[in-house]
């Protein structure tokens, strides 16, 4: 399947359970939140089966999010794409890519 084939059934998995019609985009960041923070925990035990885990239940809560503000995930994700693309920078010895102003 397609990621379009798994956004849609992870969208049409949250109707069947009222989490688009009832649930905010302020409360499907505060989860992608809480999943970050499993995420952040499994990188640091080196548990790459929590880590995989969490990398996609963020992917659901971000699809959740986008599904409550009527957004298209895939459209934030060209954007944000088309705002980087030519983004000049150095990655730091921290790992962190710094951007050049």
């Amino acid at each position: 399947m397609s990621y379009a084939d798994y956004e849609m059934k992870i969208i049409q998995w949250g109707e069947k359970r009222q989490i688009v019609q009832n649930s905010t985009p302020e409360a499907q960041a505060t989860k992608t939140q809480e999943e970050l923070n499993e995420l952040i925990e499994a990188i640091k035990s080196g548990d790459r089966a929590a880590m995989a885990d969490a990398y996609g239940d963020i992917l659901v809560t971000l699809v959740m999010g986008c599904a409550c503000a009527d957004l298209d995930l895939v459209e934030c994700f060209k954007g944000a794409y088309e705002e980087i693309k030519d983004r000049k920078g150095y990655l730091g010895a921290d790992g962190i890519f710094v951007k050049e102003v």
